[in-house]
């Protein structure tokens, strides 16, 4: 492979290395604004966040077309196929992340300034938190192509989970002690699972990364539930 093929080769591997930081900060902006719309019950905030997803799917498309590009042009064998093979995989994840703020953020249209207590939010808050840091935290794994940080990532994923098992059942008890907070819990918990199901997906990305960077796989099972039983569409 001449010096300029070698050069050129490169250049398409920080593209779509650009492309992913581009949605992961992305991501990470969608998210925060979905859970502020919802604190604030902010109408406008929420359809805001609504058309900002829009740009992930495009992002996804263009990464897939181009990965598709270096494979045909390229045959990558080693670290440079894992390094494609992930950066589709970890887009397929930013863009699902896309997808659960959303969520969240039709949720605050749903409930058209039913959120009547701050106080039943403030859990949903802190997982959210939590998420973020967990997807920025490998975010930052990925552009140092830091194996051990993706690994740390994937074990505090039964965090997120242990605070969505906390929040399901806090809200439950709110339901069944005064019927009129039913509407505004069960708005609450769709929120909820969607913002630990973000959690997931930061764990999936933390696994593509520490196989993309190592060649292994990390292969201690790891809780695919929350102990609710609950499942949302993307589990079923």
């Amino acid at each position: 492979m001449t010096e300029h093929t070698v050069s050129a080769y490169g250049e398409e591997l920080t593209t779509i290395a650009g492309l992913i930081a581009e949605m992961g900060g992305l991501a990470e902006d969608i998210v925060s604004n979905a859970v502020s719309a919802l604190m604030r019950q902010d109408l406008e905030l929420a359809q805001e966040t609504i058309l900002k997803d829009a740009r992930l799917d495009e992002l996804l498309l263009d990464i897939e077309m181009r990965n598709v590009q270096v494979i045909a042009r390229r045959q990558p064998m080693g670290q440079d196929l894992r390094e494609i093979m992930a950066a589709g995989r970890i887009a397929n994840d930013l863009e699902r992340v896309g997808d659960m703020a959303k969520n969240v953020a039709k949720r605050v249209i749903a409930m058209d300034a039913g959120l009547k207590s701050k106080t039943l939010s403030i859990g949903v808050e802190h997982m959210t938190e939590l998420a973020l840091s967990q997807l920025k935290n490998v975010l930052d794994a990925y552009t140092r192509r830091n194996a051990e940080e993706a690994r740390l990532v994937r074990d505090r994923d039964s965090e997120v989970d242990a605070i969505y098992t906390s929040l399901f059942r806090e809200l439950l008890t709110y339901m069944m002690e005064d019927p009129r907070n039913i509407t505004q819990c069960a708005h609450l918990l769709f929120c909820a699972k969607n913002i630990e199901r973000i959690g997931d997906h930061a764990t999936n990305i933390a696994e593509n990364v520490f196989y993309m960077v190592t060649g292994d796989r990390l292969t201690e099972d790891r809780p695919r539930m929350d102990e609710t039983g609950v499942m949302d569409k993307e589990d079923a």
